[in-house]
């Protein structure tokens, strides 16, 4: 059922009508196991059902430049904000990504979608996506997943020394040390976030200063910042039970891979197919790893061709 707002105290939420072409879009609150989860829902409410989950350190507002390009395609948009993430609820455990993946199920099937419905997903939002494709896979159509390594499956266990390439996944054992990176980065997050989106995307002005202040009062929010690194801290089981379920079968459901010209993974679709039967890939040109913000129309453009059956 559709519950009361309950969002992190001093967050304020975005204007939809104020913003990139988001009046059609409505802020929702929704039951799922058990916790709150915040959702922005619009376009054409009979149209298919297009499930988009974003990563770190970002909020459901990373898609605010694709969803009016999916509106206006007639599909129905729900963006939401993953446990500890924006407007949604902080649960003090439970990061791993199947526990997630379950609680999103349950959001989506909230917000009333029953017909199945497709899912897209970038950086951490797509260990979530990949997970949930494996658990519940029935309810869903198709997959598309943006420039992540997933955990236990295409996340390299080591992080390399190069310093070439050791910029792009240094944070990962940051992110696990109990309790430093809390006291290093409390105060400081918008330096952190800023640091982030303007050295991983490819053209830094992708980003403004109100992204960082939002992204930032985000992490800053009643426990936001510990909740983020809960993903990295439970990765180990996120693995653990990818593994499990892929000991009893293989991804089924049509999965597009999303890379980029700038990105982290070169080629998701070559990193995901030993894993799943029907995979399809497209690389955006002229993108780092931010892909929705720094080429919306490309990245509607795929989802809708990979949709419709076009790609």
């Amino acid at each position: 059922m559709t519950t009361t707002a309950n969002h992190p105290r001093d967050l304020p939420l975005h204007d939809l009508h104020d913003s990139y072409g988001l009046g059609g879009f409505t802020h929702r609150w929704v039951d799922a196991d058990g916790i709150r989860l915040h959702a922005v829902d619009g376009g054409r409410a009979d149209g298919p059902a297009v499930v988009l989950l974003a990563g770190f350190p970002q909020t459901w507002w990373a898609w605010r430049k694709v969803m009016p390009h999916l509106a206006d395609r007639r599909f129905r948009v729900i963006a939401i904000d993953l446990p500890g993430q924006g407007h949604s609820e902080r649960p003090e455990g439970g990061y791993d990504t199947h526990t997630v993946a379950a609680r999103v199920h349950a959001a989506v099937e909230a917000l009333g979608v029953d017909a199945g419905y497709w899912l897209a997903a970038h950086d951490i939002g797509a260990w979530v996506a990949f997970s949930l494709a494996l658990d519940h896979e029935s309810g869903l159509r198709g997959l598309a997943l943006l420039d992540a390594g997933i955990p236990g499956i295409t996340l390299p266990e080591t992080i390399p020394t190069d310093p070439a390439r050791a910029w792009k996944t240094w944070h990962f054992a940051f992110h696990l040390v109990p309790g430093l990176p809390e006291t290093l980065l409390t105060g400081r997050e918008r330096e952190y976030v800023g640091w982030f989106l303007r050295t991983k995307a490819l053209a830094p002005d992708a980003f403004d200063d109100a992204d960082l202040d939002h992204y930032a009062a985000a992490l800053a929010a009643d426990g936001g910042l510990s909740a983020a690194l809960a993903y990295y801290r439970d990765a180990d089981e996120s693995a653990r039970k990818n593994h499990e379920a892929l000991d009893r079968r293989h991804l089924t459901v049509p999965v597009l891979g999303v890379s980029s010209s700038h990105g982290s993974i070169p080629d998701m679709a070559a990193s995901l197919g030993p894993w799943a039967d029907r995979t399809t890939g497209v690389v955006v040109p002229d993108a780092g790893h931010f892909i929705p913000d720094e080429q919306p129309e490309a990245v509607a453009t795929a989802l809708t061709d990979f949709i419709t059956g076009d790609a």
